[in-house]
């Protein structure tokens, strides 16, 4: 099963692991990540988070999302990856991602797992708006997550320079 979803709803990621392991005996491993929306406008002194807002273009953003799925299959030998992603309005604790990798092998799993978060943090069209007291602000991409892009020998470039 390879498979991604964009959707509003909130994330069900009951039986995600047997989802990726039914009818098939070579899975010997599934490794997923479940990203939580967390409040970084207070720890940057913006005031609290009372919600994050994620727009997309529908059609572009699943196109980009499969190709980077198809870039995890051609690096590492898997049988199986779901990627879901939230859109809309979204609250401090609520998740936004999964993304679940099966492979015969733990670091195959591993790996294209972190590879696709990576991917999926600099790359996918895909942008967030903070909503404080004080108003909203778009966010920009941060250097340290293309330079995780990178350690995959993919060039990130879409954090705009500090200053």
């Amino acid at each position: 099963m390879f498979e991604v979803r964009i959707q509003s709803e909130p994330l069900d990621t009951h039986g995600v692991s047997e989802q990726l392991r039914v009818g098939r005996s070579d899975v010997g491993a599934v490794v997923s990540f479940e990203g939580i929306c967390r409040d970084d406008a207070a720890a940057a002194g913006e005031g609290v988070l009372q919600a994050l807002e994620l727009e997309h273009y529908p059609e572009m953003t699943r196109a980009s999302i499969e190709a980077m799925v198809e870039q995890a299959r051609a690096r590492w030998p898997l049988q199986g990856a779901l990627v879901v992603h939230r859109v809309g309005l979204l609250h401090p604790g609520d998740p936004i991602v999964l993304v679940a990798v099966a492979s015969s092998h733990r670091r195959d799993a591993f790996e294209a797992c972190a590879f696709l978060m990576d991917y999926l943090k600099t790359q996918a069209p895909l942008w967030k708006k903070e909503r404080t007291a004080q108003g909203g602000r778009w966010v920009d991409a941060r250097a340290s997550d293309d330079a995780a892009l990178e350690r995959w020998g993919v060039a990130g470039g879409n954090a705009r320079p500090l200053g």
